[in-house]
């Protein structure tokens, strides 16, 4: 199971298609970052797709000489678009294919609007997903909730794009879900009345062990978002931001201008793919590396003395000003996050964040977060984030100092408003009435256990102890022990043997955290391969967005005591 892989089949084949000759690629917005996260332009102008335009942006010219390859997702607008271009075709022919099922209307309509008999082929593939890497996906979609309800726009989103992954993965899986989420429950019946009602399109070949489909709710863990990360693919969303591959650098001091967008793309960048899960430490020894045999390159590439080194110099340079640009950008990315862990004192915040999520004493995680209180040059943001993880991790504690924190932040460090309501905020999103498992409870038997077995085999980097609650689960799940009574099945079918492919699905987003673990399960768990997807793939500020929208229809009320403000 690969999700690069399944999409960039599904448009090798759209291209392939429509025969030799020269094309334009017409997409619309979601389909253009679907496109750009499998393909590089410079690997799908070798298949003669010359142009690339925008179905919704006007003022395209008429090019009758060029084959036209449409790629767009099934909505209305879309349509809308499509019927206007086929009544007045810029191009000489339409080979259309949609990323997913098209009712038989919409395809009468194009048909009605195509006076001219532009249009060669209309297809559904697929590819109704962002694809990140071999085993992760996205929606690229923040906001699922309102009130602990879905937004039913992104229901019917989240839908199509998680019955689009199993069509184009050819799977018709079990569908398990967490039972203390409605909105799980609610996606897990959505999509199976998909699958039934497009029973053919789901009548794969069955294999002896039927894959799952596991849908969780982020709620259950909000942990995971707001710790800061120290591998080089997290820690570079979480400080830097990725988005569709990109990081947007042009914030950073001196950077010059050809430097201002990167990309970083596993698929295109041997160092990044080999690095990506390397913790901070290793990374900095690995640019070393690489610095001192690009500077070795260099030299050779120096000595042009005769026709012979002129020639190997002409072969060798595209790939030695590939190198120079990796070079050049990893350099700077790693540099810029060296700069913002020092300026933010991020090691002192990350440490305390990981004695939150992961040890269970009260006075002593107080007491480190009132002293970083007092640190002018810890961000606001920051602070609130480690409150946030104290609320969620002390709410029950009965000498908890919730209020007095908030406070501190109100009064002492003039944070401003919007940022103070996340506190309140994330209990309501995912505090000890929104979770059914003791996420966060130090006195349960089996996470005593689980420390003893820890400070056993010793820690071995303070800043990367806490794992994610979805690592436990798919443990759970794959050794068959993840209980029926909190992850129902949907329907008869049960699963009673060892599952081998497992599709995981996290509404309200993932973390690069999580698909790390999901990566080593892949590598150590023989017979087993997982895939992770989710409404979007999270960092702490997007997270925090996402509990904003979450819980913005309700109204937190403050108490006002003299010069104190209470939640």
């Amino acid at each position: 199971m690969n999700v690069i892989l399944a999409v960039k089949q599904y448009i090798s084949k759209m291209i392939e298609d429509s025969g030799t000759g020269m094309k334009v690629l017409l997409m619309d917005k979601e389909t253009t970052s679907i496109v750009s996260m499998v393909y590089s332009q410079s690997e799908i102008l070798q298949k003669e797709v010359f142009l690339f335009e925008r179905i919704d942006v006007g003022g395209r010219e008429t090019m009758k000489h060029l084959k036209c390859v449409c790629f767009l997702r099934p909505t209305k607008e879309n349509i809308d678009h499509l019927v206007k271009e086929l009544k007045s075709p810029k191009y000489g022919l339409y080979y259309i294919y949609f990323s997913n099922v098209i009712s038989k209307q919409d395809v009468k309509t194009l048909a009605e609007a195509d006076d001219q008999e532009a249009v060669r082929e209309v297809q559904e593939f697929y590819g109704d997903y962002v694809a990140i890497s071999p085993h992760l996906m996205s929606l690229n979609v923040v906001g699922c909730c309102e009130g602990g309800n879905w937004v039913n726009s992104v229901l019917q989103r989240t839908v199509q794009g998680l019955t689009s992954l199993l069509l184009s993965l050819k799977k018709c899986p079990t569908i398990r879900y967490q039972n203390s989420s409605e909105m799980a429950k609610r996606l897990a019946e959505n999509v199976r009345q998909i699958i039934m009602r497009e029973a053919a399109l789901f009548d794969f070949r069955k294999t002896d062990v039927a894959p799952i489909l596991l849908i969780l709710d982020r709620r259950e863990d909000p942990v995971t978002p707001l710790l800061n990360q120290w591998t080089y693919q997290a820690m570079v969303h979480e400080l830097l931001g990725i988005n569709n591959s990109r990081i947007n650098l042009s914030g950073v001091p001196g950077i010059p201008k050809d430097m201002h967008d990167v990309v970083l793309s596993a698929e295109h960048d041997e160092f990044y793919s080999r690095n990506m899960y390397l913790n901070f430490g290793e990374i900095g020894s690995n640019i070393k590396d690489l610095m001192e045999d690009f500077q070795q390159k260099s030299k050779s590439q120096a000595k042009v003395e005769s026709i012979a080194d002129m020639k190997a110099f002409v072969e060798t340079y595209p790939a030695f000003k590939k190198m120079s640009g990796n070079v050049s950008k990893h350099v700077t990315v790693v540099s810029e996050l060296s700069r913002l862990v020092a300026l933010y004192s991020l090691m002192d915040v990350s440490e305390c964040e990981q004695e939150l999520a992961c040890h269970g004493d009260h006075s002593q995680s107080l007491q480190k977060i009132r002293v970083l209180l007092s640190n002018d040059k810890i961000r606001d943001v920051d602070l609130v984030r480690l409150v946030m993880l104290y609320a969620l991790r002390y709410e029950k504690h009965s000498n908890n100092d919730i209020s007095g924190l908030l406070s501190a932040l109100q009064n002492s460090r003039r944070v401003p408003e919007n940022l103070l309501k996340m506190i309140p905020a994330v209990l309501e999103y995912g505090g000890h009435k929104a979770r059914s498992s003791d996420l966060l409870e130090s006195d349960n038997p089996i996470a005593l256990t689980k420390k003893f077995l820890k400070g056993l085999k010793g820690v071995e980097n303070i800043y990367t102890q806490h794992v994610p609650l979805l690592r436990d689960l798919l443990d759970q799940l794959i050794k068959g022990k993840l209980r029926e009574g909190s992850f129902p099945y949907l329907g008869t079918s049960q699963l009673r043997d060892r599952p081998q492919d497992i599709v995981v699905f996290v509404i309200g987003g993932v973390t690069y955290e999580e698909a790390l673990s999901v990566d080593f399960l892949n590598r150590n768990t023989p017979g087993v391969r997982i895939i992770l997807g989710g409404t979007t793939v999270h960092n702490s500020e997007s997270f925090m967005e996402e509990v904003r929208l979450a819980t913005q229809s309700l109204h937190f009320v403050r108490k006002h005591e003299s010069r104190t403000t209470k939640w």
